[in-house]
Order: structure tokens, then C-alpha cells, then sequence
């Protein structure tokens, strides 16, 4: 069998974030939205449809998976749309019938069974990496309502609270619980429901408590003297949890992150730093990302009414009382820097000074008060993330520094509508 997973039209809608990676990259609980696929289908060879100008970083980041190509061999094909909440059950849902067919919520593709000459058409339909809504027309159709999907930012963060229980669930079946080292004087508060990794170390005076949820610490993480963790949370492979931290539920930090402060309810990416003290609530940081000393968060309107968040060109209501800030990769606050309920940040932004910036920054935006912004010139930008990345031992490859040209000329319009000065 081949597995196609599959980028469409509404890619747009998770913007700043789908910049730098297709959607099914991003992470919601322990794992990204690809990951959660692969763990369905462990043994069975993928495919990955991507916008074209991402193509050969996908390739990079997913050694040994098929990018906008398929094997010659390929005579029957299950595609899944990236942004679903896939799942055992959900697999189920997609049972092959013995005949061609179209899943669909609405007038939305989230799958299908193809082969033969519907297969071939397809191929010709998907060349752009991206599926439009009449790719799969002619085909017979199923509703299948039950299946979830991401269709903004703000829905990872609410939905990771759950996804971090399945995702406990299934990744610590037939694993022993602690296989790190656990020093005299720290806390495990019910214990049955923590992992620790290989070589990880929870130091006097920590605290992990999995009373109401699970915490899962990855490989060889440091949780430092006095620091908390409520679970449910993930801390990921090779992250820092700094001394005093208090890490509250519903949290997910990716590999290589240092963290400090205060975190509650938030995402964050992978290779990011919010060491110090400081609010992050409700809130998905990408990759790169550096938050400065004591910057802040707002999470909750001072009327309690629900959070608005800039989206595709509107400000939308949320539904949610609480949202924080998403910020895209490699950008970076100041110190002291604090951040209005639902701010958007675009990627390769430079924030700093005391001005409260506008709700929405574009990407590639540098400066201290918004009627100052102006360009983050691509080659400074450029030479600032190989820097940053070389203190991680990781290399900018040439493929990504394509593909930090190619998103800077993608967001120029928004830059000039934005009032960003060149």
C-alpha cells in the first residue's frame, strides 16, 4: 500500500506557521500531524505532496519518504489530508472499500482510495504539491463527519491538551516509565502516569505532577532544581527545562528548547528559547524562536469576551477566551517585551523596545514601535539564523536558505500593505 499525505488550498489559513513546513509538520500533543499518520501505518512507504517551494526541504527533513513523486510502482493509492487528527479510529474510517472513493466533511477532500485512471489524474491535478477542492470531483463521494481538522493556529492549542493523553497513551504502551535518573529530593506525583527518558536527569527540588494528566519527558532532557511541570505535558529529546520553571498543563515543548518562566497551555515548536521569566500562555512559537528576558504574554481580555486573531487578511473571532500569540519561525523578541491577546507574528521578525506592538507584525519585520518598522534585510536574516542554528550544532543547509528567500519574496506584499518601510 501507498500513503499519500497531501497539503490543500486552506494551507493558507495556518499562515505564519505553514510558512517554513507543509501543515502536517506542525505539532499538536507529543507528535506533529504527520507523525500521528506514521504511527497508524508503521511498516507502509509514504508520500508527501508539498507546495512546490518547500519541496526540497521536506525532502531533507524526510529522508527515505517519496516528495511530490511516485514510486512506479504505485497501482492503489490512500490519501489523507495533513491537517486531520488522525488516529487508529479514524483509520478505521478510512477502511479501503474495494472501489475508488472520495472522503469528504462538507465540500472539503479529507481522503480517498484511488487507482488506475482516477490515480493518473490525479498526478496531473497535484503537480503544484497543492489539492484544490475540484481535484476529485468526478469520483464517487462518502461523508464522513467524524473526522477532525486543523484549520487555524488557535485549534493546535486547543486541542493539545487531549492529544497529549493519546499520545501518552500509545507511546508509553510496553516502555518502562523511568529509564532517566530521578535525584533524591525530587517530587513524582503519581508516577504510573510520568515517563522519563534515557539519559534525562530531574534534579533535587523538581517537581512532576501527572495527578491530573500525564507528563512524558523525552531523552536526554535536563529538568533543573525547583522547576514544575503539571501535567498533561511533553517536554521533547535534548530540551531544558530551567531552574524555577513552572510549566503548567496542557504544554508541549519540542526538542531542543530552553525554557524558563511561566507556560501554560502552549506549543512550542522545537529549537526555541524562552529561558527567563516571563508569561507564555496559549500560544504557538515556530522553530528559531527566541523570546527575550521577562517578555510577556497577554492570554484572556480584560472583558473576558473572546479573543480575535488576525487571519487571512481579518481579524477573526476565535470562540476562545483564551488565545495567546503565534509567532512564525526564527523571529524574536526583546526583553521586557510584552504581546497583546492573539498577536500574530510573521517569521524573521526582530522585536524590541517597550511599545506593545500591532496585532499583526509581517513576516520580515524589524524595528521597536510599528511606525517604524522596516525590512529585516534577507541577507542579515539569512546570516543571523546560521548563526543562531550553528550554536545547536545544526548547518543551514542550501536548500533552506532557498527557502528563506523564496518566503521573503512571497510576503513582500504584506510587508508593503503592512506599512512595513523597504
Amino acid at each position: 500500500m501507498r500513503i499519500c499525505i497531501f497539503e490543500d488550498e486552506y494551507y493558507t489559513r495556518l499562515l505564519p506557521l505553514s510558512f517554513m513546513r507543509p501543515v502536517y509538520d506542525l505539532r499538536c500533543g507529543q507528535l506533529t500531524l504527520r507523525e500521528k499518520i506514521a504511527r497508524v501505518y508503521p511498516d507502509e512507504i509514504f508520500i508527501l505532496m508539498a507546495r512546490e517551494y518547500l519541496r526540497n526541504v521536506v525532502k531533507e527533513r524526510h529522508p527515505g519518504s517519496f516528495v511530490n513523486e511516485f514510486p512506479a510502482d504505485t497501482d492503489r493509492l490512500l490519501l489523507i489530508n495533513g491537517r486531520i487528527l488522525y488516529s487508529g479510529e479514524v483509520a478505521r474510517l478510512f477502511a479501503d472499500r474495494g472501489k475508488d472513493v472520495v472522503f469528504v466533511r462538507g465540500d472539503l477532500a479529507v481522503g480517498a482510495w484511488l487507482s488506475g485512471e482516477n490515480l493518473n489524474e490525479f498526478r496531473k491535478r497535484i503537480s503544484s504539491g497543492v489539492l484544490s477542492r475540484d481535484s476529485l470531483t468526478q469520483i464517487d463521494k462518502v461523508e464522513l463527519p467524524e473526522v477532525e481538522l486543523i484549520n487555524y493556529p488557535w485549534d493546535l492549542v486547543r486541542r493539545n491538551g487531549e492529544q497529549l493523553f493519546s499520545d501518552f497513551q500509545l507511546a508509553a504502551i510496553g516502555k518502562p516509565g523511568m529509564q532517566g535518573k530521578v535525584y533524591e529530593g525530587a517530587h513524582l506525583l503519581n508516577p504510573d502516569s510520568i515517563h522519563i527518558g534515557k539519559a534525562s536527569k530531574i534534579k533535587p527540588g523538581a517537581v512532576l505532577d501527572a495527578e491530573n494528566g500525564p507528563v512524558y519527558v523525552a531523552r536526554n532532557v535536563e529538568v533543573m532544581p525547583n522547576a514544575v511541570i503539571r501535567g498533561p505535558a511533553f517536554i521533547g529529546e535534548g530540551s531544558v527545562i530551567k531552574a524555577g520553571a513552572k510549566i503548567y498543563e496542557n504544554t508541549s515543548i519540542g526538542e531542543s528548547c530552553k525554557v524558563g518562566g511561566e507556560v501554560a497551555g502552549s506549543i512550542i515548536h522545537g529549537h526555541s528559547n524562552k529561558q527567563h521569566e516571563g508569561f507564555l500562555g496559549h500560544s504557538y512559537l515556530g522553530e528559531w524562536v527566541n523570546i527575550g528576558a521577562g517578555a510577556s504574554t497577554s492570554d484572556l481580555k480584560n472583558d473576558y469576551g473572546n479573543v480575535k486573531v488576525y487571519n487571512s487578511g481579518i481579524m477573526m473571532d476565535t470562540g476562545l477566551q483564551h488565545a495567546g500569540l503565534t509567532m512564525g519561525d526564527h523571529s524574536k523578541c526583546g526583553i521586557n517585551f510584552s504581546f497583546n491577546t492573539g498577536t500574530v507574528v510573521g517569521v524573521f521578525c526582530n522585536l524590541f523596545g517597550t511599545s506593545i506592538p500591532p496585532r499583526y507584525v509581517p513576516s520580515f519585520s524589524w524595528g521597536e514601535q510599528p511606525e517604524k518598522f522596516v525590512t529585516y534585510r534577507l541577507e542579515k536574516a539569512a546570516a543571523v539564523a546560521r548563526t543562531v542554528m550553528k550554536r545547536r550544532d545544526v548547518d543551514l543547509s542550501p536548500a533552506e536558505e532557498d527557502l528563506i528567500k523564496r518566503v521573503f519574496e512571497l510576503t513582500v506584499e504584506d510587508r508593503d500593505t503592512g506599512g512595513v518601510k523597504n
